[in-house]
């Protein structure tokens, strides 16, 4: 791969692996380093990538990276910066209705199993559409739907 190529590769796709690392480990650092390592293992072993139609290459090698590093490192996840807080909480009792429901979602993100989690929060949060979950991920829209099913079932019992 050219220099050129590569560096196109990089600034055009960089954001999008980043992000997908993000949703799984909730970790910016730990995000951005795997990102990082993406790219000087393609860079590395001289991968040739369309920024375009490859993508998908890039998010497995950006998993795989990331169950590496579970693996090495044994850290248990962590989901409490998904949810922004809420813009100036004028009262008390506001103040504690937001608290309280801080903690049933972060409680229901635990409970929910990480495909569930990953599916949701790529559509809630980043605005994806179930099929371009499924290119992102390499499974079926159907699988999407089931897991973002599953992932809105736990939190409205968690919540409610």
């Amino acid at each position: 791969m050219r220099r050129e190529d590569f560096k196109e590769l990089y600034l055009a796709r960089f954001d999008s692996v980043r992000r997908f690392i993000f949703y799984k480990c909730s970790d910016t650092d730990v995000a951005s380093d795997i990102a990082q390592e993406v790219f000087v293992k393609i860079w590395e072993k001289n991968i040739n990538i369309d920024p375009v139609k490859d993508i998908n290459l890039l998010f497995k090698i950006a998993r795989d990276l990331y169950i590496d590093k579970v693996r090495r490192d044994k850290v248990a996840l962590n989901f409490t910066e998904t949810i922004e807080p809420v813009n100036m909480i004028d009262d008390a009792e506001n103040e504690i209705n937001y608290k309280v429901l801080s903690k049933a979602y972060n409680e229901a993100l635990v409970q929910m199993t990480e495909s569930q989690r990953e599916a949701f929060l790529l559509n809630r949060n980043d605005g994806l559409k179930y099929n371009e979950i499924s290119k992102q991920l390499g499974i079926t829209v159907k699988a999407v739907e089931k897991r973002i099913s599953g992932a809105l079932s736990i939190l409205k019992r968690t919540i409610l």
